[in-house]
């Protein structure tokens, strides 16, 4: 009689091991579970403090506000600045660390993205007509229109000078 109960024991045992990964936490396929995703929060681009002329920087900032269950935030938000057929995807800006921010439902986080206006017509400068925002862990896009002018580039239209900084957490 005692074979079966130890049987059990050990076959949970086996189900519980194998529902982990290496480091013991559970398997996500690769996806954080909590991670914000856009279908769960509105994102707003702000009132830019836009570059007048080339040569100049400009900065946006990006607002993030969690409509739904609480979420995280853990990296840099993606973007990508599209001219027609090529896109072209901002590094962090130097020196910044990313945080884990946990969002409650309403709470908010805001990013900005820097840029360097660039000259029209430059075979260096990316002609941006729209910019695609992604979340950390997500590869769901949502596009806004580029209206800031052509962005300089520093090598060419695949390499241009703007960058994104880390989410900051909106009041408390």
């Amino acid at each position: 009689m005692r074979a079966i109960p130890l049987t059990v024991t050990a076959l949970a045992a086996a189900l519980l091991l194998t529902a982990c990964n290496d480091d013991g936490g559970s398997k996500s396929g690769g996806k954080n579970s909590s991670a914000c995703t856009l279908g769960g929060v509105s994102v707003q681009v702000g009132s830019a403090s836009v570059a007048p002329a080339a040569g100049d920087t400009g900065e946006i900032p990006v607002s993030i506000t969690n409509q739904s269950k609480p979420c995280t935030l853990d990296d840099f938000p993606g973007v990508a600045l599209n001219p027609k057929g090529v896109a072209a995807k901002l590094s962090p800006q130097k020196g910044a660390k990313a945080q884990k921010l946990k969002l409650a439902k309403g709470d908010s986080a805001t990013f900005t993205i820097s840029y360097v206006r660039g000259k029209a017509g430059d075979p260096k400068s990316l002609p941006a007509t729209d910019m695609n925002i992604t979340l950390p862990g997500g590869d769901v896009a949502q596009s806004f229109a580029w209206k800031y002018g052509p962005v300089a580039g520093r090598t060419g239209q695949s390499d241009p000078d703007a960058s994104v900084s880390a989410f900051q957490q909106v009041g408390d």
